[in-house]
């Protein structure tokens, strides 16, 4: 395994060319870069972290904070750096945020054949607690939703 010097920061605007590689590699159905930019640079309910290895984005994770909840709205990695702890480490700052901004509950949704994705999740406490039918548009596939209590 190959082992990085990983640095986790909030997502800066420079931060999103980076961003936009990685979601295009990611996922069938990638976020805009407009929406991607607002969620940085606008929204005050958004919290966007960047993993950093020497410099270059490699990952990056999202999470809204609204009325004592966070919502993950997307944690992806960039395939070269995938397998060696980038998405656990954005995970586990996620999750120290929530604490610090007195989150108690976190949600998020998964596709339910991304099985990688649940196994990070449940390392990290999180439990299937219901299910939203034909939730991605790209297949009409179904999304785990998936929620922990943070305190």
């Amino acid at each position: 395994m190959v082992m990085y010097k990983i640095e986790i920061v909030r997502a800066k605007p420079e931060h999103i060319d980076d961003i936009m590689i990685i979601e295009h590699l990611s996922f069938k159905i990638p976020w805009s870069r407009e929406s991607i930019r607002q969620e940085i640079m606008e929204n005050k309910f958004a919290i966007y972290l960047s993993a950093q290895v020497d410099g270059r984005v490699v990952g990056y994770a999202g999470m809204w904070s609204v009325c004592g909840e966070g919502h993950i709205t997307n944690i992806a990695v960039h395939p070269e750096y995938r397998q060696v702890g980038i998405g656990s480490r954005l995970m586990e700052r996620l999750i120290d945020i929530a604490k610090e901004e007195g989150i108690s509950w976190m949600t998020l949704e998964v596709r339910k054949s991304n099985l990688v994705a649940q196994r990070l999740y449940k390392k990290y406490g999180f439990e299937e607690c219901g299910l939203r039918k034909s939730y991605y548009a790209d297949n009409g596939e179904d999304a785990i939703i998936m929620c922990r209590n943070s305190n």
